[in-house]
């Protein structure tokens, strides 16, 4: 009982948003000397998190790629193709959109100057520690996909294990030690952009960036509805409404693992073939994450735009498209898309350790709306992968 009681103590999200307020409270009276100890802290825990990026990517995106390829199938194919080509999808469409809405009800500000605060700021940390990566984020990208579809041909058991082991060791650093550590960093940040006078642009981007992501999720699942009960010939509205016990839970939980159980009943309660349901959510659970794609893709534009750096769709393209596959990688913790993003963020968008903090900090203040995106629409990503194999006269419990 005790034990229950500490692990749904305080979850990320009130950390997150605690912190936030307790930088800006702070900022209004915080010793020079205490604000110099933060910004330490601070440049630690970023020259740590550059550092450990590319093994990031290399121990997510390797194993993932090794594991499908091990076991592909027709089945796997069609689902992985189709959940990549909706997180691709859900990231255009957030695009598209953020460049239609945001001049409407964002400001260019030039206040919003953020990417010079961690080089021009006035509060300096007492010291640093430059913590070269050992490698940079395409090279890991590269390695990552060379080393996965590799073992994936050859089929070679040891190195699928040795990838799915250093797997293991980056997803217990992102839960013990960057998602614990994330809301002082985040407390830090808020602290010095008080001090420095940049609250106010922030809380107002926040603000408006939450109404509009929260707006252009519930348009986009009912896309992925009517597409799905067109090709389907469901009613696409009462599959989107059998589904909501789904998105329910998982604003609840904030993780589509959490929510399988739920996901696979609402799934069959759409008339979805149970060996395909079965199949299929667990597998989306993972690799489906049009939401959190919607939304980083939001969250970037936004920052981009208030601060006047050019957000032209061809940078966008590479963006999304390797966003797509990132997230096919993402660890299944609160939190765990936006920590995989950062190396994309980083080496095709130009994100420094401070913008990643407030993007970090803007997708956590939504992560169980993106979760709840992402749970539902993998009952769409059901129902299509049902229809094309009712088309072929067999089921997945039948073959």
């Amino acid at each position: 009982m005790e034990e229950t009681k500490k692990k749904f103590k305080l979850g990320l999200l009130p950390k997150v948003l605690i912190a936030i307020a307790l930088g800006i409270v702070c900022s209004l009276f915080f010793p020079m000397w205490a604000a110099r100890a933060v910004s330490t802290f601070n440049s630690l825990f970023s020259s740590f998190l550059g550092f450990v990026i590319p093994l990031l990517i290399l121990g997510l995106v390797a194993p993932g790629i090794a594991e499908m390829g091990k076991s592909a199938g027709r089945l796997l194919l069609i689902t992985v193709v189709l959940a990549y080509s909706s997180t691709v999808l859900a990231g255009y469409f957030s695009y598209f959109t953020c460049r239609l809405v945001y001049p409407l009800v964002l400001v260019k500000d030039p206040a919003f100057a953020l990417a010079s605060i961690s080089s021009s700021s006035s509060i300096l940390p007492f010291f640093t520690i430059d913590m070269e990566p050992a490698f940079g984020v395409m090279t890991a990208l590269i390695l990552a996909f060379v080393l996965g579809l590799g073992a994936a041909y050859t089929q070679s058991e040891t190195i699928v294990k040795i990838l799915g082991e250093f797997r293991s060791i980056i997803n217990l650093a992102i839960k013990n030690v960057f998602i614990p550590l994330l809301p002082f960093y985040i407390f830090g940040i808020f602290l010095i952009l008080g001090m420095e006078g940049q609250v106010a642009p922030v809380l107002k981007l926040f603000l408006k960036v939450i109404l509009v992501i929260f707006a252009i999720h519930i348009v986009f699942l009912l896309l992925q509805f009517m597409v799905a009960g067109a090709i389907s010939g469901k009613n696409p509205f009462k599959a989107l409404w059998n589904m909501m016990p789904a998105y329910v839970t998982a604003l609840g939980t904030q993780s589509s693992a959490a929510t399988i159980p739920v996901t696979l009943a609402q799934t069959r309660k759409n008339g979805v073939d149970t060996g395909v349901s079965s199949f299929t959510v667990p597998l989306c659970a993972t690799i489906h994450l049009a939401g959190s794609t919607l939304k980083i893709v939001a969250c970037a534009y936004a920052i981009m735009y208030m601060m006047g750096i050019p957000c032209g769709i061809g940078l966008y393209t590479g963006f999304i498209f390797m966003l797509g596959v990132t997230m096919v990688a993402a660890p299944g913790v609160p939190g765990g898309a936006i920590m995989a993003a950062l190396a994309v963020l980083e080496s095709i968008l130009g994100f420094d350790a401070t913008l990643q903090a407030l993007m970090i900090a803007l997708y956590i203040t939504m992560d169980s709306f993106g979760t709840a995106c992402n749970v539902t629409g993998d009952g769409a990503i059901a129902l299509i992968v049902d229809r094309i194999y009712s088309l072929k006269g067999k089921k997945v419990s039948e073959a």
